[in-house]
This record gives C-alpha cells, sequence and structure tokens, in this order.
C-alpha cells in the first residue's frame, strides 16, 4: 500500500497541450508539447492517438505528473505522463473542471 507520503513525492499539476504531432514510430501514439508553467514547453509521448484527433487536443487543459524520470519512448523522449483513465472507448483524458493557473499543484 502506499502511504500518504508517497503521494506526496508525486508532482501533479495543471498543464495546456500546445503542440500535437504523430509519433514518427508508432501509430497509436502522439508527441505532445505542453506547459506546465516553466519557461519551456515539456514533450510528452501518450498513446491517445485512437482517441483524439490532433485538433481536439491543441489547448486542451490536462493534468500531467511532471516528477517522472524522462523516458525514451519508440526512439522520442518523454518529460513526464499525462493522466487518463480508460473509458469503453479508449483513453479519457483528465481536465480540470475550471481554468486554473498552468503549473497549478493538484492536492
Amino acid at each position: 500500500m502506499a502511504t500518504i507520503e508517497d503521494f506526496m513525492k508525486i508532482q501533479m499539476v495543471s498543464a495546456q497541450i500546445k503542440e500535437v504531432a504523430d509519433h514518427p514510430n508508432a501509430d497509436r501514439l502522439y508527441v505532445l508539447k505542453v506547459d506546465v508553467g516553466e519557461e519551456e514547453p515539456r514533450q510528452l509521448v501518450a498513446g491517445i492517438r485512437k482517441s483524439y484527433q490532433k485538433e481536439e487536443l491543441v489547448g486542451k487543459r490536462i493534468i500531467v505528473i511532471k516528477n517522472l524520470e524522462p523516458a525514451v519512448i519508440r526512439g522520442e523522449e518523454s518529460q513526464g505522463m499525462l493522466l487518463a483513465v480508460t473509458g469503453e472507448n479508449g483513453p479519457v483524458l483528465l481536465t480540470p473542471e475550471k481554468e486554473v493557473p498552468l503549473g497549478s499543484q493538484v492536492r
């Protein structure tokens, strides 16, 4: 079981998707540029391509885990992880109900 201390180590923040590109080596993945309230956007690799069109993702507010160790996924670096739940037709992104500043911590 995870403790509250374990949970508090995870930095979940509000973010906004700025750019979306098809992953060059995987038909289920997108390469996203997301603003998490830092000077530079972060790159994320996400398996949501079958559930979302690129056009509907740009500008969308999401929740991102930003303190994961970077991982290379099929040749592209991912600097965090977006949060989604499994729906009947694939992943459904978790989004803030109201607009909050980018980088706001989930508590």
